[in-house]
């Protein structure tokens, strides 16, 4: 991943936990990583593994796509048509991230289900 990625990851992690109203140490907690490592990774100073990052979307009640797409990062495999709608489902902050996630889980199921030939 490069820096500027990282550093934009960071952000919106940060911004996520914040939006959360929870303290570096619950989060990083939750997250199930060090403290230090979660300052490291908002400051953009390390880039996060993928299975961090899982756990760090799990922490804040949103789907990891949804915050890999507002990092910029696209998973392998993805369409990039899903990826547009999922990035519209977690920049609304007029959801709450119980919504938000939600929406993105309900989202990924229909394309998951809908036939390939079916998906525009």
């Amino acid at each position: 991943m490069a820096p500027r990625t990282s550093a934009a990851l960071g952000e919106i992690i940060r911004q996520q936990r914040e939006l959360a109203e929870m303290s570096m140490r619950q989060f990083a907690t939750l997250a199930g990583i060090s403290n230090p490592y979660l300052s490291q990774i908002e400051r953009g100073l390390r880039a996060p593994s993928q299975q961090v990052l899982d756990g760090i979307a799990k922490a804040l009640s949103i789907s990891a796509d949804a915050l890999y797409e507002q990092a910029g990062i696209t998973r392998p495999g993805e369409e990039p048509e899903d990826n547009a709608v999922l990035e519209a489902i977690a920049a609304d902050r007029h959801l709450t991230a119980r919504q938000r996630k939600a929406l993105a889980e309900i989202y990924e199921s229909f394309v998951a289900s809908a036939p390939a030939g079916k998906r525009s």
